[in-house]
């Protein structure tokens, strides 16, 4: 009798255990830790391969400034001022702008890859970095020999990625710069959320009429090395949630599939011992 009380009591903390297991286990290390393999990869350092220069797009709107050392020589450009030509500060001149920070806009580049400015006519900007594009419009100045020795300088207005799925702040971020990386991104959505999964993580990218697929894996260290790491703009990046996530509607549904899955639990523990205490 003593055994079998003895084997009880066993079974009984064996199965509590087991329950409280259940009940608290977490989702392995190895689902949610960053850049695993990182150690290995970076024994020493290594050299940046990607290029992380955006290159312009149709619908990006651009902002274009023209300075020489002769301000007089820049008035040609205030013949179109409804077109966009801003006001004119000693020898700059801005394309785009209306003079005020909080009012900037800036021109579009059509769906040929051109821009349509005053005075200049029509230049190939698009697929061209900002820096290239602005040597562009370097060049169509001087061959129409309207500035000697202009200096123009290009930037970018609407660069921006969207992001969905299980992050903690969905949004759509605009990027302030040319060097971002989708863990910068991620950073300002908040990371990603508890039901976010780490190795599922898809930006979509469109590039000369053709869209793109990239997946990536926070997990590995091998994420500075993918093509995506460095955002374009236009970007979209989806983080996949984990299957309670997928399924559910509203909260209800997982608390009662757990619910369940508790309850059935208790229901075997209960089943045992009965069986046990009926047997002695």
């Amino acid at each position: 009798m003593i055994i079998h009380t003895t084997m009880r009591k066993t079974v009984l903390f064996g199965l509590a255990a087991s329950l409280a297991l259940c009940l608290s286990s977490c989702v392995s290390t190895k689902k949610i830790q960053y850049f695993q393999g990182s150690d290995q990869m970076f024994e020493q350092a290594q050299a940046i391969l990607q290029k992380y220069e955006m290159h312009l797009k149709p619908a990006d709107q651009i902002l274009i400034k023209v300075t020489c050392d002769d301000p007089e020589l820049l008035e040609v450009f205030n013949l179109d001022v409804t077109l966009g030509a801003g006001s004119r500060n000693g020898s700059n001149l801005s394309y785009g702008t209306t003079g005020s920070m909080g009012s900037v806009y800036g021109y579009t580049i059509d769906n040929a890859g051109i821009v349509h400015l005053p005075v200049l006519g029509d230049v190939q900007v698009g697929g061209l970095s900002c820096d290239q594009a602005a040597n562009a419009i370097e060049q169509t100045i001087t061959q129409k020999n309207i500035i000697k020795n202009p200096e123009v300088t290009v930037r970018l207005l609407n660069a921006r990625v969207a992001v969905l799925g299980a992050v903690k702040n969905p949004h759509v971020v605009n990027l302030n710069s040319e060097r971002n990386t989708v863990l910068d991104v991620l950073a300002q959505c908040g990371d990603l959320s508890d039901q976010g999964l780490r190795e599922k993580v898809s930006l979509y990218r469109e590039d000369n009429g053709i869209r793109q697929k990239f997946d990536l894996d926070l997990t590995q260290a091998d994420i500075f090395e993918s093509p995506a790491f460095y955002v374009q703009q236009n970007d979209l990046i989806y983080v996949q949630p984990n299957k309670s996530q997928n399924v559910k509607s509203s909260a209800f549904p997982t608390y009662l599939s757990a619910g369940a899955s508790i309850l059935g639990f208790i229901s075997s523990i209960t089943a045992l011992v009965l069986a046990l205490t009926i047997k002695n």
